[in-house]
């Protein structure tokens, strides 16, 4: 049985716009249906899965995923007429709360409802019978899925948390041989997910997207300085509040949040322009952010836990992008094992409907899944004329094998920054070595100098460690056993004390690393390439971060690889089996 998963809501993003059209970036981003995607699974497993914004190189897009939905055909050789059934991670049904305002009655008539999804897919593809051939899930059981049936957990409780499902903003399911059952929902108003985004905006980054900014800029900040924030209120019962959210009393608030930012401003002072400085005071803010995100989610899991005997726990939605409360939750001892699906955010939601959907049809036990190198992979010849496009002067030299892994060990090695270019490209966020740019995570000056010079963002952005699986408790407090939880960069762990001062690049503030774990038979290239540098070198870990330049996906094609490495300050370019380098 063959099902394709989408997710996104195409219409939603220019509807905002007509309904209000002079609201600034961050205001336009407070929408719901962004990251669009598509996934194709049958009863072996996933066979393709990718993101839009890495075709028509808008990041978060939520246009339809038409471009993803034809890649995903291409790569399992198959056309639309041999899908059995196609499954879209939202169902919006009426409802009295869709009535409250002119606002939300245009959101369901002209964006949420089934019949405008019929019409986006008529409209692009006329001659199927999407009466019978659609398959809406809710949002949440679509994220649930996702992790849950890729978990290898037989008995697993699950987390969902996000911005919003359809009238939900957390859920607890209990995932049980091969079925997801509803535990417990939180509504809107109690939203983590909303209230992170909020406080994004409130720092004068881009909602819904630079949360991870935050994330990353809290570490920094003072706990202290703001004793008494209130941001949630923990109740009796396993309950959630979020004060803030009450803030934005008319529709135009609930757009756009102002009501919920004047509130912020109220307790921590005037919002941050976006091209202001960074200052103490906002890094205090963002810690006590991550704090209360993080008791709460305890918290929530804390409930869940009441009475039953889950062990096993798996994690998805936007809010599970959070590597350091991840990290703190596989830590507290309440789970032997915590998986954290690594697309969890909506681009994710287009794998788990079709999961859903699959598991509906065809049931079966979880099975634990490797890398998600589920992108489209290039030919050598592709390869070529990609290189042909460079401009003149360039080297370029064919180096098969372990040739390529010692010239690019040895670039690293001298301080050059290498952009990495291998195999499948993954899916979701995360660079996990076929789509990355590699440094040398010794190197006292290198995150300064991605910062600024190559990736060209905030200075205080740390960078990720990838590391060998057979010596990664060498390096990071990862104990025997649990080198599978990190192998996706979505969990943070801490570097052993006496290697913070020899990997000062990839070493948070903190003490923190957003590790990578790279094993030999799911990863091979990238591994034997760190494990070269080791050899080489003396320690076997390469900073790791994604292919791309500021505001730019990562790269997808061997043309965008090529384009992108020649208008970038990189040193170097591996793509296949070409190494190039700049002209002298």
């Amino acid at each position: 049985m063959l099902i394709l998963g989408i997710s996104g809501l195409d219409r939603a993003a220019a509807l905002k716009k007509r309904m209000m059209p002079d609201l600034d970036r961050r205001e336009q981003r407070l929408v719901q249906g962004l990251d669009s995607a598509a996934a194709l699974v049958d009863e072996n497993g996933v066979i393709a899965a990718s993101a839009q914004e890495r075709h028509d190189g808008v990041k978060g897009t939520g246009a339809f995923p038409a471009d993803a939905v034809a890649a995903c055909l291409r790569m399992a050789g198959a056309t639309l007429d041999d899908v059995d059934l196609v499954a879209h991670g939202f169902r919006y049904q009426h409802s009295p709360a869709f009535e409250i305002d002119g606002y939300v009655r245009r959101w369901y008539r002209e964006a949420y409802s089934e019949e405008v999804q019929l019409d986006v897919l008529r409209s692009r593809y006329p001659d199927q019978d999407w009466e019978r051939k659609l398959v809406r899930v809710p949002h949440h059981l679509a994220h649930a899925a996702s992790t849950y049936h890729l978990s290898g957990f037989r008995d697993a409780l699950v987390l969902v948390a996000d911005g919003m499902g359809e009238s939900e903003s957390t859920t607890l399911f209990s995932g049980r041989d091969g079925r997801l059952e509803t535990v417990r929902t939180y509504p809107i108003a109690s939203s983590l997910g909303i209230l992170y985004s909020v406080v994004t905006q409130y720092l004068g980054f881009l909602p819904g997207m630079d949360e991870y900014k935050v994330m990353g800029l809290a570490p920094y900040g003072d706990l202290g300085s703001f004793p008494d924030a209130g941001l949630v209120i923990l109740r009796p019962g396993g309950g959630l509040s979020v004060p803030l959210l009450a803030c934005d009393k008319t529709p135009e608030e609930r757009e756009t949040h102002r009501g919920a930012i004047r509130r912020l401003e109220e307790l921590f002072g005037p919002a941050r322009h976006p091209d202001a400085p960074i200052t103490q005071r906002h890094m205090d803010v963002a810690a006590v952010l991550q704090r209360s995100l993080e008791q709460s989610l305890l918290f929530v899991l804390d409930e869940g836990l009441a009475g039953e005997t889950y062990r096993d726990l798996c994690m998805a939605g936007g809010v599970a992008l959070n590597c350091t409360a991840n990290g703190l939750i596989a830590r507290s001892g309440r789970f032997d094992r915590v998986f954290v699906q690594p697309a969890s955010g909506d681009d994710g939601t287009a794998l788990g409907a079709a999961l859903h959907v699959l598991r509906g049809h065809v049931p079966a036990v979880p099975k634990a899944m490797g890398m998600p190198f589920w992108g489209e992979e290039f030919s050598g010849t592709e390869i070529e004329a990609a290189l042909a496009t460079l401009g003149p002067g360039h080297r370029v030299d064919h180096l098969p094998g372990e040739a390529l892994l010692a010239e690019t060990s040895g670039l690293i090695a001298s301080g050059a920054v290498v952009a990495w270019f291998q195999g499948r490209m993954e899916f979701g966020p995360r660079a996990l070595g076929n789509r990355s740019i590699l440094a040398d995570p010794t190197a006292p000056d290198m995150r300064a100098h991605l910062n600024a010079v190559v990736k060209q963002r905030e200075e205080f952005r740390p960078f990720a460690p990838a590391v060998v699986a057979e010596e990664a408790g060498e390096y990071f407090e990862i104990e025997p056993g649990e080198q599978a939880l990190y192998r996706h960069m979505l969990v943070v762990a801490r570097v052993r004390d006496k290697y913070r001062d020899e990997l000062p690049s990839v070493t948070h503030v903190d003490g923190s690393a957003r590790v990578q774990v790279v094993d030999r038979e799911l990863a091979p290239r990238f591994h034997a390439l760190i494990r070269r540098f080791g050899d080489d070198h003396g320690t076997p870990v390469v900073l790791n971060t994604s292919f791309n330049l500021r505001g730019q996906p990562i790269v997808r094609t061997p043309r965008e690889a090529v384009t992108t490495y020649a208008r970038s300050a990189l040193d170097a370019l591996a793509i296949g089996d070409w190494l190039v380098r700049r002209p002298r």
